[in-house]
């Protein structure tokens, strides 16, 4: 990993069945998610502008580091798991921020999931055919 110390404000961030590790750093601003520039890794720019978020919502991203690392997923869960751990972390970087960031929503997790199968069905709610005979 990208040289991040133990001292590092460091959060984890999840969204469905993403998970992100989170360090935040004074810096210049650099973000790499898992060793890659953000728009290499997720190739889309709305998913790094939803990534980006906590840090323009609270002006610090040019003067913060930022290193993830993600998995579980799709690419846009990982963006989204990715931006609940920079916010958390920022919260450790300066608890004065909790305010903007709590009110602009970024703190709660997105607990949406699949459903699990159940026994006896043929999907979690798809049912087998009805035969009266």
């Amino acid at each position: 990993m990208a040289d991040v110390n133990e001292t590092s404000p460091y959060a984890t961030g999840r969204r469905k069945t993403s998970t992100a590790r989170v360090w935040v750093r004074p810096g210049a601003g650099k973000i790499l998610v898992n060793e890659l520039e953000p728009l290499a890794y997720f190739k889309r720019e709305t998913s790094v502008k939803l990534m980006r978020q906590p840090l323009e919502l609270v002006n610090v991203a040019d003067k913060v580091d930022v290193v993830a690392t993600v998995k579980g997923g799709g690419l846009h869960s990982q963006a989204g798991a990715v931006r609940h751990g920079i916010s958390r972390a920022l919260l450790k970087y300066d608890a004065a921020l909790r305010g903007r960031v709590k009110k602009a929503g970024m703190l709660t997790r997105d607990s949406r999931m699949k459903e699990r199968k159940k026994p006896g069905q043929a999907a979690a709610r798809k049912r087998f055919q009805f035969s009266k005979r």
